[in-house]
């Protein structure tokens, strides 16, 4: 307590006070505006990974796009949100553990321990100025987790000197890898491989897109390379919507290897081809490219109105059928058929690195009986002689090469069609030895990598 005669605190430079607003009873007294602090990069970055890893578990790029703040933003900040929070979700046990020494326990609830792994993610990947990194994480603990602030400080300022140094101590690609999935890659392709595969999910990838008209124009137009036949593959960075050619339809998004199916059907030009499971689009874009007549269906219509967008946007044309794949059926029997089912997803972790944190084994289970049930139908829809194409974006092989195994096991008159080596001439893949193909994330490596996919051809008897 200060003495009759002390003089009052100085008050700090800064800018003035919000005066006083009365209650909302007449005469009441004066109440404080209280004003919140303004949408950051690194607030916004927070609010998604609690979004992501919290118990409502959202799909990261649900929970970017749809944040109420994200309009506030400037191009350069909803950049550095995103990095923040892929950086975060890829690396999360390196960045754990590199707190861990400083710790005495493990920082709860759930957004603390986020706020710290933004500011070790920021001193040890991303190289912010050490001031900076620890400034800003601390004032993100300064709303709600007040008390945390002295531990915060003392953490980042032991690390700032020599976080990225420690970082090649660590083992990265197995910290940051489930151990079930580790597990299960090391089962399937061996260590080296499955070392390689989560060597790749610590990089951000870049960016293929599928062009129309001559990929080495468009290429040079992008600032792209281009990659393989009307595939051109971008560094990472930038609105696609600003791209030049984009409101023109010249292209649209798509892993190199999630443009595989759709080729594997062979010649489509004037042909009536079905697309099952098919939003978000891609494939259904390629094939309207070539000429084919499409009918694609998927469960949900909120989805095919991303695909309707996409058309739109391509002048492209395409029959969308909003209606459950395991009951529907065309008019007639189809004669090509491709299947781009639900899955897991694990190969997709290097662009969707929540995934890492979502998936569980039960989910491979789970989606293998969906498979089953997918596959069935679309065997059933196949005219004889037709083709089938299934695909999945799983590393797993229950999702798979056994997907097929039992499906050639109870469906008399359905065969392999073996994809030919010269179907895939100029990619860093071959046939497997029944003639399907497996792509994986740390193919291309050097270049980037590329999406791991599942894909077998079928045909029916005639």
């Amino acid at each position: 307590m200060r003495g009759r005669n002390e003089e009052p605190p100085r008050r700090r430079k800064g800018p003035p006070e919000p005066p006083p607003r009365r209650g909302p009873a007449h005469g009441g007294p004066p109440v404080l505006e209280v004003r919140r602090p303004p949408v950051s990069a690194r607030s916004l970055a927070l609010d998604v990974l609690d979004a992501v890893l919290g118990p409502d578990r959202r799909r990261l790029e649900e929970a970017f796009a749809e944040h109420p703040q994200l309009g506030q933003l400037a191009s350069r900040d909803r950049q550095l949100a995103r990095l923040l929070i892929a950086t975060v979700l890829r690396r999360a046990g390196e960045l754990d553990a590199l707190a861990a020494p400083f710790l005495r326990f493990v920082p709860e609830p759930l957004r603390l321990r986020n706020i710290l792994r933004i500011g070790v993610a920021q001193l040890a990947l991303l190289r912010t100025p050490p001031h900076a990194a620890v400034h800003t994480t601390v004032e993100l603990a300064r709303h709600g987790h007040e008390k945390a602030v002295p531990m915060l400080n003392a953490v980042l300022r032991r690390l700032a000197g020599h976080a990225a140094a420690r970082l090649p101590e660590l083992d990265g690609p197995r910290l940051d890898t489930p151990d079930w999935l580790w597990r299960s890659w090391v089962t399937a392709y061996g260590e080296p491989t499955a070392r390689a595969i989560a060597e790749i999910h610590l990089r951000e990838p870049p960016l293929d897109l599928v062009v129309r008209g001559d990929p080495a124009d468009t290429a040079a137009l992008l600032e792209a390379e281009p990659l393989w036949r009307d595939v051109v593959r971008r560094p990472i960075g930038g609105a696609i919507e600003e791209l030049p050619g984009y409101d023109e339809g010249s292209f649209w998004v798509q892993d190199v290897a999630a443009s595989l199916p759709a080729r594997l059907l062979g010649p489509v030009e004037d042909q009536p081809v079905l697309d099952l499971c098919a939003a978000p689009g891609g494939k259904t874009l390629q094939l309207a490219a070539a000429g084919a007549r499409v009918t694609a269906v998927d469960l949900s219509a909120a989805r095919l109105e991303r695909v309707r967008a996409n058309l739109s946007r391509t002048r492209l044309k395409a029959e969308l059928v909003a209606a459950d794949v395991t009951v529907w059926r065309p008019p007639a029997p189809a004669a090509l058929v491709l299947l781009d089912a639900p899955c897991s997803a694990t190969g997709t972790i290097r662009r969707h690195p929540d995934i890492l944190h979502h998936k569980r084994p039960q989910d491979v289970a789970r989606m293998a009986e969906l498979q089953d049930r997918l596959l069935d139908a679309a065997a059933a829809m196949l005219a004889p002689l037709g083709r089938l194409v299934y695909a999945v974006c799983s590393l797993q092989p229950e999702e798979g090469e056994r997907r097929i195994e039992a499906l050639l096991g109870r469906t008399p008159g359905l065969r392999r069609d073996p994809i030919r080596h010269e179907e895939l001439e100029g990619l860093p893949v071959v046939p497997d030895p029944t003639g399907a193909v497996r792509t994986l994330p740390c193919h291309w490596a050097e270049r980037g990598g590329m999406d791991g996919f599942f894909i077998a051809r079928l045909a029916r008897a005639p």
